[in-house]
């Protein structure tokens, strides 16, 4: 149909109501089968609601916007009307060029206008109600380009959204349901026309406007999701006619449809009615633990006083509406009726409750069509006296008062709800499962099915695992990236470096045909704005820490001597409270084991990219200030390693690696480390104090753990010439910073400068009659040992890990073996499963093969590859680990295991150090990853 043929057809209908008036005889035939089957009812219904709709009054709340409304009759006319606007108006080029381009989108309203004149006779307000309130829509809009695209955009996603009657080859037959919906289809649209009409009123500065319009964003998702939920039923009746013209070839298939419809089961069960918004999901992947959970829970044979209910709680995206969806349509058979009841709000489940009476037939007259609360008491008392199987399901349930009200007292059936809020999870369902991220296997599968590539193919797996690891699992990600690849034809390999360039634009688009009215960009937005003012700060400090481990502690404890913003912190009960209201909406979470707080990367990264640049400065400067509660002050005492102090070190390390790599991606963030590593946060800005140089020096230190010594080296030299000109060079606290250099030194193998180094440092010591004096000798025994001077190193060191090793260059194998056992025991009870303690597990390991103990051997080094995947420092030591068993493997004619250690170790060692890649497999390789003073 063109849009000429369309006007034709709107002014015969105007004029003519009764005469199609057409050229086209599928027209004609469709005008007249429409007219000839409308009942008086339903065409009275459409004119009230053209010329008298109280609702669409009422959206526009005020007689001089009902007046405003202008006697636009059609498309064309709306164009250029809205031309004569624009070029008036600023930017009238691209405003004319942008309806243009929407024009022929527009198409689908003028053909659902056309099918409404022709069905029900039109009038000057019935057109006027469609293309004046879409032209006065564009003339409020028209004072901003930025609101004039957005305008433009939603009106093309709502038109697009109109059920298709241009398809429909002959007729429609127009039962008395049918007549409703085109009724309830129109109102709908005029509504939300009004309500953006009223909003651009209400809201006519840009600033204003732009705050606050995600409101009327919101308003279009419930408006097309309530549209498409219609169109299904008009759609719906549309395919029967159509396959009733061809009956002989569509005969099975009609009679398979009919039962559906009529609900003949062989359990004899009539589906009385189902009003699920969602195609049942063909990629939905994975939850059978969850849905099998709801099934035991909900699927009960006998009728009961209280309603057999289940909660689905968890954050937005993690995918509850679609296990809702999953759980209805795998139970089709076993509910006679299925309630879909959108319960974001009081006013969303007032029309939920409106559309199943209506289903249900429950209606008695037209006013009560009108009343919501009717609508709810009737479908309620229903529930209550229907021996009908029902399962009512309640959608995005985030407000308690509204869902207390529609709750039914009695149901012959189950309740399902899914929430964001952990109160209303456990205020009146029976059970609660919260819905985390997907599982690696099941994230991974999920993505491939999105993406609409091989879930079969071992590659397209692999690279499937580090996108849903990189985005931990989470499905609206995976769908949402997964439906980008497909449309951009993408190769999964690449994916990854694209969205580190264009994460903010990648997250901002919808997945192709979905029907979640969320991005990754605006999931959290409703959530993130109802947050009180302590919570939102605390969610904006958790996301500069690290997400798997947030300790309570560091928090409570290093927070004192914050600004007043942060003070709640300190404040047990305060910052208890702020933690709930996070838990509450599952934006974090908690295990009561270690009383640790995790948090998704994804909320994390969303949280610190809505911050402005003032405040995420003031958040990094803040966690900097708790995290150096971990770590002890040697800024001017040479203290060594406390052994005290390692517990509160452990808990904060791996935050400040977090802060390390947030530093990395902005400049500015590796002044705030230094400020942090070094307990310099108020002299930070002077280079050359022994603040700056402790910072400095700390910074060494953990580049030397992690196994660059270059770097450290440059460090250690640095903070030693800033201690020198301030202390002198006789003062006995460089003789730390010679200490430093020596270790840096003995891991670059740059042996005999460590000696000069420790000798230097041994001197100052015993000037100064140092308690330090130990660790000096303790030093220099393992620098000889390693120089190949076992006797020298016996002479200057006692001590069992040392001094194991020393016996064993000395071929004195059973006292080797006796003070390795000795020094992994001490190491095992003071520290626990660490580095050091693999080390030591090591050492005892070999001595065992010496010995011929292959199996304790063996037993041991599987033990350290175990242990050392619970901390980042310990890959040297599990490829290590993995070399000596590849190789007891192979002398055992174990030949697969060995080649599966032998893999391992050398992928580790190529991550490690690549240039060592291509050294020989032999021990002296792999112990270059594991650093040779470790005491």
């Amino acid at each position: 149909m063109k849009i000429k043929r369309h006007k034709k057809l709107r002014e015969a209908g105007a004029n003519t109501p009764f005469v199609a008036g057409s050229e086209d005889l599928a027209e004609r035939t469709l005008s007249e089968s429409l007219v000839r089957n409308l009942g008086p009812t339903s065409l009275l219904s459409l004119r009230r609601a053209v010329d008298d709709d109280e609702g669409y009054r009422l959206e526009l709340q005020g007689v001089e916007n009902y007046q405003a409304i202008p006697n636009v009759g059609s498309l064309e006319e709306l164009v250029e009307s809205f031309a004569q606007i624009q070029a008036k108006s600023p930017g009238a080029r691209s405003g004319i060029y942008s309806l243009n381009r929407l024009a022929p989108k527009l198409k689908f309203v003028d053909d659902f206008s056309a099918v409404l004149a022709l069905c029900f006779g039109a009038n000057a307000g019935l057109t006027a109600a469609v293309w004046g309130s879409i032209r006065l829509i564009l003339g409020h809009a028209s004072s901003a380009a930025d609101t004039q695209r957005d305008v433009l955009d939603m009106i093309e996603e709502l038109s697009l959204s109109l059920p298709r009657f241009r398809v429909y080859e002959k007729t429609v037959p127009l039962n008395r349901h049918l007549q409703q919906t085109l009724v309830d289809a129109y109102s709908e649209i005029i509504c939300f026309y009004a309500r953006t009409i009223r909003f651009l009123r209400n809201n006519p500065h840009i600033s204003l406007r732009k705050n606050e319009w995600q409101t009327c964003r919101e308003d279009l998702s419930i408006t097309i999701k309530r549209i498409k939920r219609i169109s299904s039923v008009i759609e719906s009746e549309a395919d029967m006619a159509r396959m009733r013209n061809d009956e002989v070839r569509y005969k099975e298939v009609l009679e398979l449809l009919s039962d559906m419809k009529t609900g003949q089961t062989d359990s004899n069960k009539r589906v009385l009615f189902n009003n699920v918004p969602y195609n049942s999901n063909a990629k939905f992947t994975g939850r059978a633990d969850i849905l099998d959970a709801i099934q035991k829970v909900l699927k009960m044979n006998t009728p009961s006083s209280t309603p057999k209910s289940m909660a689905l709680f968890g954050m937005g995206g993690v995918g509850k509406t679609q296990i809702a969806v999953q759980y209805a349509y795998r139970n089709l058979q076993d509910f006679e009726a299925i309630l879909w009841v959108t319960a974001d709000n009081a006013i969303a489940v007032s029309q939920s409750f409106r559309t199943i009476a209506n289903g249900l037939g429950l209606f008695e007259t037209s006013d009560d069509e009108t009343d919501a609360a009717a609508a709810v008491w009737k479908v309620k008392n229903w529930l209550i006296t229907t021996r009908t199987t029902c399962l009512v399901v309640f959608d995005n349930a985030d407000d308690l008062a509204a869902l207390k009200t529609a709750w039914p007292e009695s149901i012959t059936g189950s309740v399902l709800l899914t929430t964001r809020n952990f109160t209303v999870a456990t205020a009146l369902a029976g059970q609660y499962i919260q819905v985390d991220t997907l599982s690696d296997s099941d994230g991974s599968e999920l993505l491939l099915k999105a993406a609409g590539l091989d879930i079969n193919s071992e590659s397209n797996m692999d690279q499937a695992l580090a996108i849903s690891r990189a985005f931990g699992g989470f499905p609206l990600a995976l769908t949402q990236i997964g439906g980008f690849i497909a449309q951009r034809k993408l190769s999964l390999q690449g994916f990854l470096p694209l969205y580190e360039r264009n994460s903010a634009k990648i997250d901002a688009r919808k997945a192709p045909g979905s029907d979640y009215e969320y991005t990754l960009s605006t999931v959290w937005d409703l959530t993130f704005r109802d947050l009180s003012e302590t919570s939102a700060q605390l969610l904006n400090l958790f996301s500069f820490f690290d997400p798997d481990g947030i300790s309570e502690d560091i928090l409570l404890q290093g927070s004192h001597g914050l600004d007043e913003r942060f003070s709640f912190l300190s404040d047990e009960m305060e910052f208890g409270d702020a933690a709930e209201e996070l838990l509450q909406i599952a934006l974090v979470n908690r295990t009561r084991e270690s009383a640790d707080f995790t948090i998704h990367r994804l909320v994390q990264s969303t949280a610190r990219n809505r911050l402005k640049e003032l405040d995420s400065s003031r958040c990094f400067d803040a966690v900097v200030h708790m995290l150096c509660w971990g770590f002890p002050d040697h800024s001017k005492i040479d203290i060594g390693h406390q052994i005290a102090s390692w517990t509160r070190c452990e808990k904060c390390l791996p935050h400040v690696r977090q802060l390390v790599e947030l530093a990395k991606a902005d400049p500015k963030g590796v002044a705030h480390m230094i400020d942090m590593v070094g307990q310099a946060i108020s002299i930070v800005n002077d280079t050359q104090s022994l603040g700056y140089a402790s910072a400095i020096d700390l910074n060494g230190l953990i580049d030397l753990d992690l196994g660059h010594p270059d770097k450290a080296l440059e460090q250690f030299t640095r903070a030693l010439e800033i201690r020198k000109n301030k202390l002198g060079s006789e003062d006995p606290f460089i003789a730390y910073s010679l200490n430093n250099i020596a270790l840096a030194n003995t891991e670059r193998e740059e042996l005999e400068l460590s000696y000069t180094a420790h000798q230097q440092a041994i001197g100052l010591r015993l000037k100064a009659n140092s308690d330090r004096i130990g660790n000096s000798y303790s030093n220099l025994s393992s620098l000889l040992l390693r120089m190949g001077r076992p006797d020298e190193a016996e002479e200057v060191l006692g001590g069992y890990v040392l001094l194991s090793r020393i016996r064993r260059a000395q071929n004195r194998k059973t006292d080797a073996l006796r003070l390795a056992t000795k020094a992994l025991a001490f190491r095992r009870k003071l520290l626990g499963n660490r580095l050091k303690t693999c080390d030591s597990q090591y050492d005892v390991a070999t001595m065992l093969l010496d010995e011929n103990h292959v199996n304790s051997a063996a037993r041991l080094l599987e033990e350290i590859v175990s242990i050392s995947e619970t901390f980042v420092e310990g890959e040297g030591q599990r490829a290590r680990a993995l070399y000596k068993l590849s190789e007891i493997y192979a002398s055992l004619g174990q030949q697969k295991e060995s080649d599966a250690c032998r893999s391992k170790a050398t992928t580790l060692l190529a991550n490690l150090k690549p240039e060592l890649k291509h050294e020989p497999f032999e021990e002296a390789t792999f112990s270059k990853l594991c650093l040779w003073m470790l005491w």
